[in-house]
């Protein structure tokens, strides 16, 4: 694999889970008791801890301060009271920082990495493989020889530290260790989404990949700079557990760089718009955003465009010949029978030419899309950047998917601010099609090499604002899956 190549993965390896401490960004600690700034609070032992209080307060749950020590390691696991005093303390922890009481106590558990492997996948009927699999061979990032769930739930298997359940009110964590230890970053983070879904609710009217990263945006942007705020304490305010090995599967394994990093997109950017929110009004305005959650992606790379920005929507009229019919992927779950990708999903598909082994070129430079700080280190608050001038100016879109029986095909359309962006994502585009074999014919077709994992036939046509991407599995085909 190229040198890059290593690079960039290192890179996702080593931030996969949100496990880099970052810097408060200027917002200091509050009195729990107060509301006002405090000076720094050395830890106290468990015999010099206040008492507990009269009724539960900011700061202290089930019988712990957030800045009190408890005799535990992780050296050898951790017993089951143990494991409660861990999670107490660290709830009172996130109590303290993030300014919000829990409800109820948060049940946590743990599971080995292979148990969470088997765990992960399954239950998609065929219209919505069939629909996924030509959204991601549309995004040029998994071909036809591999099935899009297969590769996301591979690059999840490797990657995923820790999760919290809403419909069981659940947290669980992924641990390498054969002893039952807990990574107490990841746990701070994953009891911030309890805290969400116990004070804001967790569920949402998002359902395209654009909308979900969207609001993920504000989720995972709150949690991980509750969780930074949390670590950068540690050793300062508070003794906190060694690490419990939650950073990840070991080696590269199946983790696929371009779906981890529009995965990734939400903990990258997301704690930015919430730095902007805190910036404004404090995290009473990063609440008040629960009830107006950003529409896209766009609102998040750009924080200042949030709550104003709205996406455009897309008119995209089905023309195809009596052979090819809508994939609906409805029939399997609720959710649209359209597809909407938006620049997170656009940047991935650049970065992953980066580190794939079919090409050795790229069509972007790794300083474009990682974010590097003077010592050539990877900026650990935020490592992925995905403003690019192709994605700059994206204002909305909408994908439909075909099928004859046996192949599929795809439209899909995006609109832009002005003509000038929409001609650097076609130009981009068309970038990204030669760097996977793809040959210009002189109509202006796109035919990419038989040996290409997205050997097909694509038209990119741009009409002012609007781009309009054609891909049938032969350039004689392109007019009877879209006749323009």
């Amino acid at each position: 694999m190229r040198r890059l190549a290593v690079l960039a993965l290192c890179a996702a390896l080593v931030l996969t889970g949100c496990q880099a401490p970052g810097s408060t960004g200027g917002h200091d600690g509050l009195d729990a008791s107060s509301g006002g700034e405090t000076a720094t609070v050395q830890p106290t032992t468990a015999a010099d801890a206040p008492p507990d209080p009269p009724s539960d307060r900011l700061g202290w749950e089930n019988g712990y301060w957030h800045n009190e020590s408890i005799p535990v390691t992780t050296e050898n696991g951790l017993n089951e009271s143990e494991r409660a005093a861990v999670v107490a303390r660290s709830m009172a922890r996130v109590e303290y920082v993030r300014r919000l009481e829990f409800d109820t106590t948060v049940p946590v558990s743990l599971v080995s990495r292979a148990e969470y492997r088997n765990r992960s996948g399954g239950g998609a009927g065929d219209s919505l493989r069939r629909f996924d699999n030509a959204k991601f061979e549309a995004l040029l990032l998994v071909g036809e020889d591999r099935g899009s769930t297969a590769a996301q739930d591979s690059t999840l298997g490797e990657s995923v530290v820790g999760f919290y359940s809403g419909g069981r009110d659940e947290i669980v964590l992924v641990t390498e260790s054969e002893t039952p230890t807990i990574d107490e970053s990841t746990l701070a983070h994953e009891l911030v989404h309890a805290l969400q879904d116990q004070r804001f609710g967790l569920g949402s009217d998002a359902r395209t990949r654009d909308g979900v990263q969207g609001r993920n945006g504000l989720i995972e942007g709150d949690a991980t700079a509750t969780q930074q705020d949390y670590d950068a304490r540690c050793g300062e305010q508070w003794d906190c557990l060694a690490g419990g090995g939650g950073s990840g599967g070991g080696g590269n394994g199946d983790r696929h760089f371009g779906i981890n990093f529009m995965l990734y997109f939400p903990y990258s950017d997301g704690p930015g718009l919430v730095t902007n929110l805190r910036d404004q009004g404090g995290w009473a305005a990063v609440g008040d955003a629960y009830g107006d959650r950003p529409d896209g992606a766009r609102e998040v790379i750009s924080p200042n465009e949030y709550p104003d920005w709205e996406p455009e929507t897309v008119d995209l009229q089905d023309r195809t010949s009596d052979d090819w019919e809508r994939v609906r992927p409805s029939e399997d779950r609720n959710r649209p029978d359209y597809a909407v990708v938006g620049p997170s999903a656009i940047a991935a598909s650049l970065a992953y030419t980066l580190t794939d082994d079919y090409n050795e070129s790229s069509v972007v430079a790794a300083t474009e899309v990682i974010n590097f700080e003077d010592g050539g280190s990877v900026d650990s608050s935020d490592p992925y950047n995905y403003d690019l001038p192709a994605t700059d100016g994206w204002a909305g879109g909408r994908m439909h998917v075909y099928s004859d029986g046996s192949e599929t095909a795809y439209v899909w359309r995006t609109v832009w601010d002005s003509e000038r962006d929409a001609g650097e994502f076609a130009a981009a585009w068309e970038a990204t099609l030669a760097h996977w074999g793809g040959t210009e014919r002189a109509d202006g077709t796109w035919v990419i090499a038989d040996d290409s994992p997205f050997t097909d036939a694509v038209a990119v046509q741009v009409d002012g604002r609007t781009v309009t991407v054609v891909n049938a599995p032969t350039a004689e085909e392109l007019d009877e899956v879209h006749d323009a």
